[in-house]
């Protein structure tokens, strides 16, 4: 089957406005992107569905057009639509509370991905009841990560014992 070039265009267009709009502020232009990208995705499904044809009957030896995309356009159609009337709620009550619809930062995200953090930097969790151990590092932290920091508490702690022990002796002496 030879796609249409308009059909091409047209999904291209849709998917790169509804990106774009995807991307704003304002929670009535995200869901107008999202209504854009699935209709583009609908578009897509039946360019790439293959030749049409008549449709499928019992015993018709005639060449037929898939069922199978026509199903996932519909299905495509009922979740677009679900995740709208979701959206639609969110945008509701956000009117409702603030008479706005905009979504703006949160100070305490922005300080947490400022963070600089590291798997190998989680505190120790109390009990042995997580699948870690006392420690509650991911389990995609290497062997080598575990041994540096393990080595740097060492080092942590001896320099604590012997900050203690000059206050000691400093009390001692005074």
């Amino acid at each position: 089957m030879n796609a249409s070039l308009t059909l091409v265009i047209i999904m291209v267009v849709l998917y790169s406005v509804g990106v774009y709009l995807l991307l704003e502020r304002s929670m009535t232009r995200v869901l107008l992107g999202f209504l854009l990208v699935g209709n583009a995705t609908n578009l897509l499904i039946l360019i790439v569905s293959g030749p049409s044809g008549p449709a499928a009957f019992y015993g018709e030896d005639a060449a037929t057009a898939d069922p199978l995309p026509q199903a996932f356009i519909l299905t495509a159609i009922v979740i677009t639509f679900g995740v709208s009337a979701f959206l639609l709620a969110l945008i509701y009550r956000s009117w409702r509370l603030a008479n706005a619809d905009v979504v703006y930062d949160d100070t305490e995200d922005l300080a947490m991905g400022r963070r600089r953090t590291s798997v190998t930097t989680d505190r120790p969790v109390d009990g042995d009841d997580t699948e870690f151990g006392t420690r509650a590092a991911a389990a995609i932290s290497t062997a080598v990560d575990l041994e540096e920091q393990e080595e740097r508490e060492e080092q942590e702690s001896l320099a604590a014992e012997r900050r203690q022990q000059e206050i000691d002796k400093k009390e001692r002496d005074a």
